[in-house]
């Protein structure tokens, strides 16, 4: 069994409730719950969430909400994995059934579209990969323009071993996007990071891999999206 994971917590902070604020008419949950609806790969679509309101949105969007969160697992500093965990044992517990892959889909990027979220999962299940997300060209690369400190003074991240001397020279670097983390159930519960299992990546076009974090990104979506509407 396929299943979708939408995590809306109801504490979010960079922009507060997040979750439920209207994106060209819809809460901006809403955008997430119809992508993972329209792919034909799931079998059920799953919110978690703490609170009563988000699952209430939920389910008129379509999604089952058949357990909330505990609060433990909800705070600001509660990591998303105990979340992945919680989901499946507990619908595995009061369904009766298993669960073969999990895809979280984050709320915060709902420009993903539904052949994104196909396209990770075949390389899921084409791959020996325990988990498949999905990821963009980087804009800013270690080797050639990004900096740290090193002592008083300031050194490239990362060395080539010569001299970068243009962006096109460098290595290839991708930014991770949490679009989509497609996860194999035994390395979900054997895990606590996705960083501990072979990870593969799923490349999107940057414009979809937007992940509102603040305001002003929320601004940015918003006119991405009524572009693109526009234009249809």
């Amino acid at each position: 069994m396929i299943v979708a994971a939408i995590c809306a917590r109801g504490g979010s902070k960079g922009v507060p409730r997040k979750n439920l604020l209207p994106l060209l008419g819809k809460p901006l949950m809403a955008h997430t719950i119809e992508s993972a609806l329209r792919c034909d790969r799931f079998d059920r679509v799953v919110v978690s969430t703490d609170d009563e309101q988000m699952a209430a949105t939920a389910r008129a969007c379509g999604a089952e909400v058949p357990f909330l969160r505990p609060a433990e697992l909800a705070r600001d500093s509660s990591p998303k994995w105990p979340v992945f965990q919680h989901l499946v044992r507990t619908l595995e517990a009061q369904q009766g059934i298993r669960i073969d892959v999990l895809a979280d889909l984050d709320t915060g990027t709902p420009l993903r579209s539904h052949e994104d979220i196909s396209r990770a999962l075949d390389l899921l299940f084409s791959s020996d990969a325990d988990v498949v997300t999905t990821a963009y060209a980087a804009e800013r690369n270690p080797y050639f323009n990004m900096v740290e400190y090193e002592g008083d003074s300031v050194r490239v991240v990362k060395s080539a071993g010569r001299t970068i001397t243009c962006r096109q020279d460098a290595p290839p670097v991708y930014s991770l996007t949490p679009a989509i983390f497609a996860m194999r159930r035994d390395f979900i519960l054997r895990a606590t990071h996705w960083s501990e299992g072979k990870l593969k990546i799923s490349m999107m076009p940057r414009e979809r891999s937007i992940d509102i974090d603040e305001r002003l990104d929320f601004e940015f979506v918003e006119f991405l999206l009524g572009r693109k509407r526009g234009a249809s």
